[in-house]
């Protein structure tokens, strides 16, 4: 099994068909996305001929919520799942705060009287960046120093009470949840649990217990009842010593590119990435404190890593390749540059190390 070429159609990066950022979001369940910008291409990647300005509309709209949900750091999701995976994975992760909560003194007291003051400075339908709500918090006497801002904003997502609003003078901004993704009935544990494993391992798959373990945040008894759950729907195969999960293993044909974004799903969302990246070039791709950097993908398996400036009216794509390539490699490479500047609608300035 030829599980890096099976993961690309998967992905929806080979054969997708795709066609709207909502889609990418509800196929995949959720799309880590600390790096904002990056995480728009994530999506678009995903869909044939796309543009960032349809990432930027299907977001302004609130198609697409950025938020945290699952592990505790950011995810795009669409907005029609972002009530019931935050009410699957918000109780664990406000568990795993505990600590730092109190090392930076924020008692439920505060905590609660930060939700109460972003409720009332966002109603109307207010979309504010982090800079317009800091002064709120100074007036309520709530310090936002030593990273409080970010805990505080936090919790409030993690409650239900914000999430991602549209993006102001290029700033992300927070809007009330309840203007962009309506309260909706609640899903049973078991249900939702089970909903995520099928999600995770028909747009990720193959992958084992233990990937989805790492991609959920879900302790490993309830992702095995999860998984158990899903199982009808589901196929498992023995490769070696691990038993791998999937939905499909359709394997895309030799002969594709990929410049993934910054903390793609197809590198991050596993716990044993050694499908696609070797443990002889793992550390050129992430970092010694967990920065996955964009990587450079021929066949599903990363080759190199790439970074962009963008200059005016065009994008400098400089890649920085581990070995040398065949000529084949290298047209399928460029190509891959290409589609990113068409992305960005910019002209390409493209450079190879």
């Amino acid at each position: 099994m030829n599980i890096a070429r099976i993961r690309l159609i998967n992905h929806g990066l080979v054969s997708s068909w795709l066609k709207t950022p909502a889609q990418v979001a509800r196929w995949m369940g959720a799309l880590q996305a600390q790096d904002a910008a990056m995480s728009k291409w994530a999506i678009g990647i995903r869909i044939p001929n796309s543009t960032e300005a349809q990432i930027n509309a299907a977001l302004a709209r609130g198609d697409l919520i950025r938020t945290h949900v699952m592990r505790p750091t950011w995810h795009v999701v669409n907005a029609q799942d972002v009530r019931w995976m935050t009410d699957l994975t918000a109780p664990r992760i406000k568990s795993g705060m505990v600590s730092r909560r109190r090392q930076l003194g924020l008692a439920d007291g505060v905590l609660g009287q930060s939700n109460a003051l972003l409720e009332a400075a966002l109603r109307d339908g207010a979309h504010l960046t982090r800079d317009e709500l800091r002064p709120r918090f100074a007036e309520a006497g709530i310090a936002t120093d030593e990273n409080r801002m970010s805990h505080l904003l936090a919790w409030a997502e993690l409650c239900g009470v914000i999430g991602s609003g549209e993006e102001k003078r290029g700033k992300q901004t927070y809007a009330l949840l309840a203007g962009r993704a309506p309260a909706a009935k609640p899903i049973p544990q078991e249900e939702a649990e089970a909903a995520l494993a099928l999600r995770y391992f028909t747009s990720h798959g193959p992958a084992t217990l233990n990937d989805f373990v790492w991609w959920s945040g879900l302790p490993l008894t309830r992702a095995k009842r999860a998984v158990e759950n899903g199982a009808a729907t589901l196929i498992s195969q023995k490769v070696g010593e691990r038993i791998f999960v999937f939905a499909q293993a359709e394997a895309a044909p030799a002969g594709a590119a990929h410049l993934l974004p910054a903390f793609d799903e197809f590198i991050i969302s596993y716990q044993d990435r050694s499908a696609s990246l070797t443990d002889e070039h793992f550390a050129k791709a992430v970092s010694q404190n967990g920065m996955f950097w964009p990587v450079v993908l021929v066949d599903g398996v990363v080759v190199g890593t790439w970074k962009r400036a963008v200059k005016k009216n065009r994008v400098s794509v400089q890649t920085k390749l581990f070995a040398k390539q065949t000529k084949a490699a290298m047209t399928l490479i460029d190509e891959a540059a290409q589609r990113f500047a068409h992305f960005l609608d910019l002209e390409l300035e493209l450079k190879h190390d």
